[in-house]
């Protein structure tokens, strides 16, 4: 890894445009078997579930999402120049396509809406707590039915040596703060020793009515 994307870090989005645009790409966790046992995962979904549309938040360089089988893709990046490669590397497919996201503005009034969200090795590089809070609302905000997030789930950060890297007990917060989500699969890493990541697949609970008794039948 090129230690010139650690030198002077500021801030995660600031780190992650300097590493695409010096010719960093997403990183291990989006190339070779971990790519491959990702892919195979987010296809089964896909295919068992009828999946048509995804939205992706944190889509990177594409690699990752070149071994998708989807027929309606939106990927955001917080780097602009991801979303340029991205755009590039996929241009002439009408399929696919890509915005640049600010966790400061983005809101429903963008017209993403899906019924499935995605987030793949992205929370433990929210580094910052506001910008956090923002994506996790943000990644259920556009679904109605169903988030998957592959990312480790605890706040042991002796895991991780670099400054753009903060592990989080994401889960913690979902109850906390979207309880009409619930964690219905966890699906374990096949390769735990290249990394701590694993799947968590989340659906959201229709409300139940409730029914009053008003007086005898």
């Amino acid at each position: 890894m090129n230690s010139n994307y650690y030198k002077d870090f500021v801030d995660s989005k600031k780190y992650w445009e300097k590493r695409y645009i010096t010719g960093g790409n997403s990183g291990s966790g989006s190339y070779g078997k971990l790519a491959e046992f990702k892919a195979e995962v987010i296809n089964k979904f896909i295919k068992e579930n009828e999946i048509i549309k995804i939205i992706e938040f944190g889509c990177g360089d594409g690699n990752q999402l070149s071994l998708f089988k989807i027929y309606d893709y939106t990927g955001l990046d917080i780097a602009k120049t991801a979303i340029v490669i991205c755009r590039e590397r996929f241009k002439g497919d009408k399929t696919k396509s890509f915005f640049l996201y600010d966790p400061y503005s983005f809101g429903i009034e963008n017209n993403f809406e899906t019924g499935f969200s995605l987030s793949l090795d992205v929370i433990y590089h929210l580094v910052e707590d506001e910008i956090f809070e923002l994506y996790m609302k943000h990644l259920f905000l556009v679904s109605n039915k169903f988030v998957i997030i592959y990312s480790s789930d605890d706040n042991n950060n002796s895991i991780f040596s670099s400054l753009h890297c903060r592990s989080r007990q994401f889960s913690e917060w979902i109850k906390i703060n979207l309880p009409k989500w619930k964690l219905i699969k966890e699906i374990k890493n096949r390769y735990p020793n290249k990394s701590n990541s694993n799947f968590y697949i989340y659906k959201k609970m229709e409300e139940r009515l409730k029914c009053h008794q008003v007086g005898p039948i």
